[in-house]
């Protein structure tokens, strides 16, 4: 709600500028998509490495997690 608040603001203020961002963001989005899944696939493998390195200590402490 914000954002629409600041993108109407600027929409009064500066047109041009508002419909380049509203024309741009999409395109950007798109090409910000693949590094945004890369990142997801990083954690995913981080956390993984994470639970395979503790699995002994979790086992070895008895106690339920």
């Amino acid at each position: 709600m914000v954002g629409f608040l600041l993108w109407l603001l600027l929409l009064v203020f500066c047109w041009p500028l508002a419909l380049l961002a509203l024309v741009l963001y999409p395109i950007v989005w798109l090409l910000l998509l693949p590094f945004r899944l890369l990142g997801f696939t990083v954690n995913a493998v981080f956390a993984f490495l994470k639970a395979l390195l503790m699995l002994p200590a979790r086992v070895l402490s008895g106690r339920p997690v």
